[in-house]
C-alpha cells in the first residue's frame, strides 16, 4: 500500500502527462491510502479544468465516475484529532498550505507514525519535499 495525495490521484481519472506512470504504479500495487478530503480536492481540480474549458462535460462526467469507482476501493484516513494535531505541527515546520498539511498529516497517521514504512505518492514538489523531510520514501 502507498499513500496517494490528490495531485497523484487526479492523473488516474483524467489524462495528464504523468498518467501512464501513475497507472503503472497502480498496476504494481493497487492499494491506495489517502485523506478523507482527497475526493473533494480532485472534484475541485476537475471543476477548474471544466471552467477553463480544458475538460468537456462528457469527459468531466467520465472522470468523476472513475474517481467515484476509485474512491470506493481506497482506504480513507478520516478527519480525526491526530490528523489535525499533525497538520498543525506540519504548518509550523514546513512551507505548506493547509490542505497539503492535512494530506501529509493523514499520511503520518496512515503510517502509524512510522513514515519510513509507507511510500508517499505525489506530483506536488513542495509537498513531496516535506514528506521526504518527515521520513517518507517519495515516488
Amino acid at each position: 500500500m502507498r499513500y496517494w495525495d490528490s495531485s497523484a490521484i487526479l492523473p488516474l481519472v483524467v489524462g495528464e502527462t504523468r498518467s501512464a506512470d501513475l497507472l503503472a504504479l497502480i498496476d504494481i500495487d493497487p492499494a491506495i491510502a489517502t485523506w478523507w478530503g482527497t475526493r473533494v480536492e480532485c472534484i475541485s481540480a476537475l471543476a477548474r479544468l471544466e471552467r477553463e474549458q480544458s475538460l468537456a462535460l462528457p469527459s468531466m462526467r467520465a472522470a468523476i465516475a472513475r474517481l467515484e469507482a476509485l474512491s470506493r476501493e481506497w482506504i480513507e484516513v478520516p478527519a480525526i484529532d491526530d490528523v489535525r494535531t499533525q497538520a498543525s505541527r506540519l504548518l509550523r515546520t514546513h512551507a505548506l498550505r493547509a490542505a497539503d498539511a492535512l494530506q501529509l498529516a493523514a499520511a503520518i497517521v496512515a503510517s502509524d507514525f512510522e513514515p519510513s514504512a509507507l511510500v508517499f505518492v505525489s506530483l506536488d514538489v513542495r509537498l513531496s519535499a516535506a514528506a521526504e523531510r518527515e521520513g517518507f520514501p517519495v515516488t
